[in-house]
């Protein structure tokens, strides 16, 4: 038995140790937004915001957050970084196919909570999830219009 603090919330959960965090999230408490890509912590469909840094939840075993405030896709607009993020990826209409975004934007948030006004060169560095349908230029600049508002 874990208990994990999600979304703000205190949650029990039942499950095996070495149980990755997104199957944790995604089976056992209902919170589909984070998706599973890869499986291998590279993709970054799987991203969620853990003590604010981003991090891949495929490969995050749930013995390792202890205490940690994990976010998830379902809560990023609490944070008022989050709230401008998602703003920003609606006005700028960034996805096509959509699924690696809840990753993307929790990327995102972690990059302006870290680095509020990133250069060029944050943006690229700091956006390493891989988006299939190639929207890279569309989701630069939701970050910088992010980081303006």
């Amino acid at each position: 038995m874990f208990t994990l603090t999600i979304n703000g919330k205190a949650r029990d959960v039942d499950v095996d140790e070495g149980t990755p965090l997104l199957f944790v999230l995604r089976d056992t408490l209902g919170l589909t937004g984070t998706k599973y890509g890869c499986g291998i912590a590279q993709c970054g469909a799987c991203t969620v915001l853990m003590d604010g840094s981003a991090m891949r939840s495929c490969q995050l075993a749930v013995e390792t957050v202890g205490s940690s405030k994990i976010t998830t896709i379902e809560a990023v607009e609490a944070d008022e970084v989050g709230k401008r993020v998602v703003a920003a990826w609606i006005k700028g209409q960034v996805p096509q196919c959509g699924y690696c975004q809840s990753g993307q934007v929790m990327a995102a948030t972690a990059l302006l909570k870290e680095t509020p006004e990133p250069s060029d060169d944050d943006i690229l560095y700091g956006m390493s999830n891989i988006c299939r349908c190639g929207t890279y230029n569309a989701i630069a600049a939701a970050v910088r219009q992010a980081a303006k508002a």
